[in-house]
């Protein structure tokens, strides 16, 4: 999956593509590097971003999506508000990409009217002005699948069929370093209910901490390793900035595996 950021404020690489044409260019560009779904959004979640308004949401993502649906992936947009993934949706996007997953009301009902579309549903402690400043406690893993699980079911149960929904735990989103890790290390527990995962390891601030590299753009090589990580551990899906060097990692990666399954027969 690869990110495309339509927003002037983004932790990684705000203002890159905030215009519609460079947006594009760049949709088509991670396309070219082997994404198999673009994820759009236009709005920052970064620690302590402010909320933007739905007016500017609707500005900024629905002239990207609106021409990045003719390009032959799917397309996921990152969005909370239940207006954006209406209006998303009646464009053509395939996924909803909900950090809040579906908590906000009305955003159930969305979903539920646009049989088609897949949901990614992510574990955020408390909100993106807050999550950091008083982070989780204790032993998250439990505590995130839980979450998951919870809002999972309760989406099941109001008619979504359960092979549409993704689920995220959510790294960097209210967790401190060690708790990020342990989510990662751990990842076989989230994954016990048998629901694809996604992991959003891209350029985090967890990456920085434990490599001494402050800038998130220079943040390449650790987070191939995380998505590798991820992967290895069962992650269906990796959401990330760097599409070429990951596609890259990935190939060595799937290789290894192929010959140790030819081994094993």
């Amino acid at each position: 999956m690869g990110i495309v950021n339509v927003t002037p404020d983004s932790f990684s690489d705000g203002g890159a593509h905030a215009s519609t044409e460079s947006a594009l260019r760049h949709c088509a560009h991670l396309i070219e590097e082997g994404a198999d779904i673009l994820d759009i959004g236009g709005e920052s979640t970064r620690p302590g971003s402010p909320a933007v308004s739905l007016e500017d949401e609707l500005a900024r993502i629905v002239p990207v999506v609106r021409e990045a649906v003719k390009l032959g992936v799917p397309v996921s947009v990152d969005t909370y508000k239940p207006e954006v993934m209406r209006a998303v949706l009646d464009l053509g996007a395939d996924i909803i990409n909900d950090i809040w997953a579906l908590r906000r009301r009305g955003a159930v009902e969305v979903v539920s009217s646009h049989p088609s579309c897949g949901v990614c549903l992510m574990h955020m402690h408390r909100d993106p002005q807050t999550m950091q400043v008083a982070p989780m406690s204790g032993d998250v893993v439990p505590a995130v699948r839980k979450f998951l699980d919870a809002h999972a079911m309760a989406l099941v149960g109001r008619g979504v069929e359960a092979d549409r929904i993704v689920v995220d735990p959510g790294v960097g989103f209210g967790k401190t370093v060690a708790q990020n890790f342990a989510l990662l290390a751990r990842q076989d527990e989230l994954l016990a209910s048998g629901r694809p995962l996604l992991a959003g390891w891209s350029r985090k601030s967890s990456l920085g901490v434990v490599t001494g590299i402050d800038e998130a753009s220079e943040r390449m090589v650790p987070s191939v390793a995380a998505a590798v990580l991820a992967v290895d551990r069962g992650a269906a899906i990796v959401r990330v900035h760097d599409v070429r060097e990951t596609v890259a990692a990935l190939a060595v990666w799937h290789a290894m595996k192929q010959e140790q399954q030819t081994e094993g027969t």
